[in-house]
């Protein structure tokens, strides 16, 4: 089966997006995973798959997978990308994309970056989800990290210095301790003032990832929740930088989107 696709990455966090508007594919776990495995398939930290959508105002219906074949109910840079491909149809400066995380208001500015709004967060202990009720804020964890859901799990440490930060290990044995029962993101963030953070993220499902939108959104929130940072941030990240800021309305994400290749993947089905 041939199966058209295209390659797009928001700061080096890439995507291989599948337009399913006008067919009706389904692909199971392991084609999800091969996929995306970066030697024997195309290569991205999430699958992205974009269906039709009937609602009024809303331009199409988004579903994410990460990299080892689990659902991820959202993704900011991924959003921001299939945003991208839509204001090329639409010709338009705003629209909305729907994700199993509810409606995202995306918009594109005059120098050509493309914001969304994740929403707001979630802070509830059972809200994140954790396995019991603690405070999310100071999380019982080595380094008390903060807790937070922007549609998926997050977990948010502050550090005095990313250099000594074993991201691999310490987001690995953090994804999967058994605080949360459906895993976490893990960000690790220095804050060089109060409107600017670096910030290195180990990704539920996908391991080190250049960039994270919803991971950014986090970190500034929690942040915010913690009186270390203003409502506005720039967040410098392996990949490249993005603005986040936090309004009434929700949680701007704000960055550049890049179209890499499209081609054509020979799908062979047992």
């Amino acid at each position: 089966m041939e199966l058209k696709f295209t390659k797009m990455h928001g700061c080096g966090n890439d995507f291989v997006i599948i337009d399913n508007r006008d067919q009706k594919l389904e692909l199971n776990n392991d084609e999800i995973k091969l996929l995306c495995d970066r030697h024997y398939g195309i290569g991205c930290d999430q699958l992205v798959v974009i269906n039709n959508n009937n609602k009024n105002n809303v331009s199409a219906y988004a579903l994410f997978w990460n990299s080892d074949g689990s659902i991820s109910a959202t993704c900011g840079n991924a959003t921001r990308c299939i945003a991208t491909i839509l204001f090329t149809e639409t010709r338009t400066e705003t629209l909305n994309i729907e994700t199993q995380n509810g409606i995202i208001e995306c918009h594109k500015t005059n120098n050509e970056l493309i914001s969304v709004n994740i929403g707001q967060p979630k802070i509830a202990w059972d809200e994140i989800p954790l396995s019991k009720e603690v405070s999310t804020l100071n999380l019982p964890i080595e380094g008390e990290p903060t807790g937070t859901n922007f549609g998926n799990p997050h977990c948010t440490f502050f550090v005095d210095d990313l250099n000594k930060i074993d991201v691999q290990s310490k987001g690995s044995t953090v994804e999967n301790n058994a605080l949360f029962p459906e895993k976490t993101n893990v960000q690790f963030v220095k804050i060089l003032d109060r409107t600017h953070i670096k910030l290195r993220v180990w990704e539920r499902g996908s391991g080190i990832t250049l960039a994270s939108g919803s991971s950014s959104c986090a970190a500034v929130d929690a942040g915010i929740r913690r009186e270390l940072l203003d409502n506005r941030v720039k967040v410098e990240l392996d990949g490249g930088t993005v603005e986040v800021e936090k309004k009434v309305t929700g949680v701007w994400l704000t960055g550049p989107t890049k179209h890499v290749f499209s081609g054509i993947y020979n799908l062979i089905r047992k």
